[in-house]
Parts: C-alpha cells; sequence; structure tokens
C-alpha cells in the first residue's frame, strides 16, 4: 500500500484529531465519559491510540464537541479505514506493537544499532541464529513467521517507492559473532549488497571513536510522508516499546542521531571497515 496509507497511521491521525476536538471543546476526559455514558479510560485509552475506535464512537464523540458535519464525513472515513486489514496483521502476536505499521508508512528512518546487525539489513541466517539466542524455546514454526515477517519488512527497501533508510552500526555488532564465522561472513556480503542501494547510507562507529552520543541505546526516528502525520522516534526494550512524538524529544533524538553521524565513518570508510572484518572472520 502506498506511503502514509495504512490503518497505523490512519488511526493515529484520527486519535490526534479526536483529541484535538475534545480540548478544543474544552471538555475533560471524565466529562466525554458522561456524556457518552462509558467509562473515562475508555475515552483515555482512545485518545492514546491503546484500543481500536468504531465509526459509531467517533460520531458520538464529534456530537460531544459539536463537530461540524464535513468533519464528522472526514473522522468517521478516517475510522473506517483505520479499521481495515494490513498485511502485518498476521504477525500481530510477534510484531513489536504499532512498529511494523509506523516503519512500513514510513518514508524515512533513521537508526542506531549498537550490540546487534539492524533487522532490515540482517541476512537470514543471521537472523535465524540472532532467534535462537534470545528465544531458545521457540518452536520451529514460529522462527520461521519471524523470519518471513523479517523479510517482509526489508522488502520495503526495494519497493518502486523504497523507504529511505539510514543506520549507523557499532562495530560491536560487527565482531560479535552470531551463528558463527560463516553466518557473518554472510551478514558482511549482506552488508555490502544492502549498502550499494541509493536509498541506504549505511555508516559504522568504530571503537576508536570512543564514547559517542548513543551510548545509551538503540533508537529509531521515523519520518513520514505527509505533515499532518509528525515524526516519531521509537526506543525498543524487552519489556516494552516507547514511542515519544512531543516536538521537543523528537529534535532531541534527531540531534543526537546527527552527532552520531559526524563521529562514525563515512559510508566508504564504514564499507571498507565491514570488508577487514570480513576477512578476519574468514
Amino acid at each position: 500500500m502506498p506511503r502514509g496509507s495504512s490503518p497505523t497511521l490512519r488511526k493515529r491521525r484520527l486519535v490526534a484529531e479526536l483529541r484535538r476536538l475534545r480540548e478544543a471543546a474544552d471538555l475533560t476526559i471524565e466529562e466525554v465519559a458522561e456524556r457518552l455514558e462509558c467509562s473515562a479510560s475508555k475515552v483515555s485509552r482512545i485518545e492514546t491510540g491503546r484500543v481500536g475506535v468504531t465509526p459509531r464512537d467517533v460520531r458520538d464523540m464529534l456530537d460531544a464537541y459539536g463537530a461540524g458535519p464535513d468533519t464528522r464525513d472526514e473522522l468517521v472515513q478516517l475510522a473506517r479505514e483505520a479499521r481495515r486489514k494490513a498485511w502485518w496483521d498476521e504477525f500481530g502476536d510477534i510484531a513489536p506493537g504499532r512498529y511494523v505499521g509506523f516503519e512500513a508508512d514510513a518514508e524515512s528512518v533513521r537508526a542506531y544499532q549498537g550490540l546487534m546487525v539492524p533487522g532490515l539489513l540482517q541476512c537470514e541466517s543471521y537472523t535465524r541464529a540472532l532467534i535462537a539466542d534470545v528465544l531458545p524455546h521457540a518452536a520451529p514454526a514460529e522462527v520461521d513467521r519471524r523470519v518471513r515477517l523479517r523479510k517482509a519488512r526489508q522488502a520495503l527497501l526495494r519497493e518502486d517507492d523504497p523507504l529511505r533508510l539510514h543506520v549507523v552500526v557499532d562495530e560491536a555488532a560487527l565482531r560479535r559473532v552470531v551463528g558463527g564465522p560463516a553466518v557473518m561472513r554472510e551478514q558482511m556480503r549482506r552488508f555490502g549488497e544492502v549498502g550499494e542501494l541509493p536509498n541506504v547510507t549505511l555508516q559504522v562507529i568504530p571503537f576508536a571513536a570512543g564514547g559517542h552520543a548513543a551510548m545509551d541505546g538503540r533508537f529509531v526516528v521515523l519520518a513520514f510522508p505527509e505533515k499532518l502525520d509528525p515524526d516519531v522516534v521509537y526506543i525498543e526494550s524487552t519489556r516494552s516499546d516507547v514511542y515519544l512524538e512531543q516536538p521537543a524529544d523528537v529534535a532531541g533524538y534527531s540531534d543526537m542521531f546527527a552527532r552520531l553521524c559526524a563521529r562514525s565513518l563515512d559510508p566508504a570508510a564504514s564499507a571498507a571497515l565491514i570488508e577487514r572484518v570480513a576477512r578476519e572472520h574468514a
């Protein structure tokens, strides 16, 4: 589906507009809940995107806000579009929250990864070895599904209108042997193949750079094609996923990424380092 048209982004636009209209009507969440004869927690979960919202819910909320017919028709249609199925729905139990939908919608992604190869750049054998280390009790069928999901996400890099990807990888991810030397050699070749794509920029921050701006951990900054959809920062952890959407937070991580790039090797020097590491794995 075209960039910016998936249910994930439609839902994000919808709940943001519902929240804006409630605030413009000078109503609290509790007052809205009283008018709709529902719980305040339901209204709160709708506005934060934690639950789905039906077209009927949208009509009732907009009536409470005194919205005009044009606004009501537009947002009800948006609610219908937000409920459509997407290709990643079949992976809902293993996909990281809303992230896959945001990634599919994004025009560009800037990412830093410290300890492992970023998912969009992994070869299949590296992915399988990584899953075996992180999820040792995963059934073969689950491993296969996770590999399929990873490949489907990687297809974004080779579409007619491909995702623009700028990744900074720590040298540690190149040297940490996952799956054995043969797997790492294949992974180094994968770096070379993807790094030649015109929409991909790959930089390595070497050990020699010392401390750097992103030592606290990995993060992703996603930008979308429409101005209606502000950038979002995604921070993944083993316990939960965090999405930062406040302009100050996004600006802070964008600045961090810029400083990280300045400390990293340029793409040509990064490719040379990857080649040297590949020979060491041989």
